[in-house]
């Protein structure tokens, strides 16, 4: 599977949020997921990702835990090819309903997750099912195992503080307007002065209060509003990448590639030629 660019190998859309097969060879910038996010390199040297700004180490032997919401970014390793990973996003509410215990919520207690031998039964057969859609029926069943055995392993030790999933939640009013505000319709020329303004916030107070209260900066928090909205467009419609760059904000189709492929790993073009959406 290996190649000359980043691009997306099999991408699959359903209930649980999305898990995708990549072929990387380049860095994505810091970012973060609303949902649970595992990693697990399938071939390669050792890669680097870093974790609120705390490198923490992937390869074929340990995947990596991200909470939802903490910043993160991805180093591929400096050889000049492309490696592959399963990458998955898992919607909290997804994991607790198949749980069935408010023990199964969606917070991992250390990074490191070792590949045993139930693990990489398991991370082989979800990439034998993104590879084959035949086997699609099967895929929450087992996609469901795999996290289950990953969640489970990153309580086994004592837990490491490197998450922001200590939040309480947003207890500021001034900081839930924001967030609805940018989430009514984000897109790339929204002015975050504005809507500082709008909450009832000078813009430095703004900042300091909404990174206390989620963990992330209002910036960061509209990157990931912009690239949700932009892989709903891409699986959901027929828009064509131009009509969608214009549509989020940006003023040119190449600037919007540029921002998708930093934030993505790979060109929107690329992520709609792979994706599919799995129905219940």
């Amino acid at each position: 599977m290996e190649g000359a660019l980043s691009k997306a190998v099999a991408v699959y859309h359903g209930n649980f949020g999305r898990v995708s097969i990549y072929h990387l060879d380049r860095p994505i910038t810091t970012h973060a997921h609303r949902e649970g996010h595992l990693i697990f390199q399938l071939n390669g040297p050792m890669s680097r990702v870093a974790i609120n700004q705390i490198d923490h180490l992937v390869d074929t032997g340990y995947g990596l835990a991200i909470n939802s919401w903490d910043p993160h970014a991805f180093y591929p390793p400096e050889t000049g090819y492309g490696y592959d990973y399963l990458v998955l996003y898992i919607k909290p509410l997804w994991f607790l309903q198949h749980g069935r215990t408010a023990k199964s919520a969606l917070t991992f207690g250390r990074p490191h997750i070792e590949i045993n031998r139930i693990l990489a039964r398991q991370i082989r057969i979800v990439v034998e099912l993104l590879l084959d859609p035949r086997g699609t029926a099967l895929f929450d069943g087992y996609l469901y195992e795999l996290i289950r055995e990953s969640f489970e392993q990153s309580w086994d030790t004592a837990p490491v503080a490197y998450t922001a999933a200590d939040r309480r939640g947003i207890s500021d009013f001034r900081v839930r307007k924001s967030i609805k505000l940018m989430s009514e319709n984000p897109t790339a020329d929204v002015r975050l002065d504005g809507i500082a303004r709008e909450a009832g916030l000078s813009r430095p107070h703004f900042y300091k209060l909404f990174r206390q209260q989620m963990g992330i900066t209002p910036q960061l928090f509209m990157n990931t509003l912009l690239i949700e909205r932009a892989i709903d467009q891409l699986i959901g419609t027929n828009i064509s990448v131009t009509e969608l760059s214009y549509e989020l904000g940006f003023p040119s189709q190449s600037g919007f590639t540029r921002f998708f492929a930093a934030n993505a790993g790979m060109a929107p073009s690329g992520y709609r030629r792979a994706a599919q959406v799995l129905h219940a």
